[in-house]
């Protein structure tokens, strides 16, 4: 698979955190917590980290989703079906997670303020996903997908059909990349969920401060490749068959020296922080 990839890829020497088959029922922001303290480790000399992560049940919504008039009561109806839900600190819009979206968070630090550009960090993540799939045989492009919930610049997609969203976290020192791919199950049923909560939200007003959510626009991996109903372990099996050979034992070890994970602890009270800065206002 990755047999002309060397290290001017930028994929390499990534220590893999693979936190797939953990699917406890807790705060969907723990995992976005974690994301803030390792990146905070990775800008203070820790290693460069490729975290991936699945929750049984959340709903992550966007800064311009928690301003919209009914936010705040399109969130109650999600909490009382049982989602677990919050507004994240990186870019985007509202998402559904489920067990058939793997979620994946590429960390790394700064090499200089001059020499950074956001863009970098998404070409990374799109050329990972892309060499994770390579052995699929289908063609992953990167553009907005008209009518696709959480549309961006580097919205992946098969045939048409978007089956991944990029966003960005950045800090002083390292920065997060943060995707949601969608691997297993019904793009439509995600899609239905998204539009209602943009009709709850908006309380009557037009589209114009909230995404336009259309059928036929989003898909999983399960139903665009010949992945089957196992996309999801087949994805993280086919990303760690990109990374790893990309290291030699001697620096594998390096990073894992260099690893400090966070105490749960400090891991719940950042959750915590993290959701009372984004709260929505009533």
């Amino acid at each position: 698979m990755n047999e002309h990839i060397g290290k001017e890829s930028g994929l390499a020497d990534f220590y893999i955190l693979d936190r797939t088959a953990d699917e406890a029922e807790r705060d969907v922001l723990y995992a976005f917590a974690l994301d803030e303290l390792l990146c905070r480790h990775t800008g203070q000399g820790g290693p460069a980290i490729c975290h991936m992560w699945r929750h049984p049940k959340g709903f992550v919504m966007g800064l311009r989703d928690s301003r919209l008039p009914g936010a705040g009561e399109a969130q109650r109806r999600l909490k009382a079906a049982g989602w677990s839900t919050a507004v994240r600190n990186s870019g985007g819009a509202a998402v559904p997670l489920d067990p058939g979206v793997v979620n994946l968070s590429l960390i790394v630090p700064k090499p200089s303020v001059d020499s950074f550009h956001f863009h970098d960090d998404f070409e990374r993540l799109y050329a990972l996903v892309s060499l994770a799939l390579k052995e699929t045989g289908r063609k992953v492009d990167k553009g907005e997908i008209a009518g696709a919930y959480c549309p961006g610049e580097y919205d992946l997609s098969i045939d048409g059909r978007k089956f991944c969203g990029i966003a960005q976290r950045r800090q002083t020192h390292a920065s997060i990349v943060q995707a949601f791919v969608v691997t297993e199950g019904a793009g439509a049923d995600r899609t239905r969920l998204v539009r209602s909560f943009y009709e709850q939200a908006a309380a009557g007003e037009g589209p114009r401060d909230h995404p336009v959510v259309t059928d036929g626009s989003t898909a999983s991996l399960e139903e665009l490749t010949g992945l089957g109903p196992g996309a999801g372990r087949a994805f993280v099996k086919a990303v760690k068959r990109v990374l790893i050979p990309l290291q030699t034992e001697a620096e594998l070890m390096a990073a894992e020296a260099k690893l400090a994970l966070p105490r749960e602890d400090e891991i719940l009270e950042m959750a915590e922080t993290l959701r009372a800065r984004y709260a929505i206002e009533e």
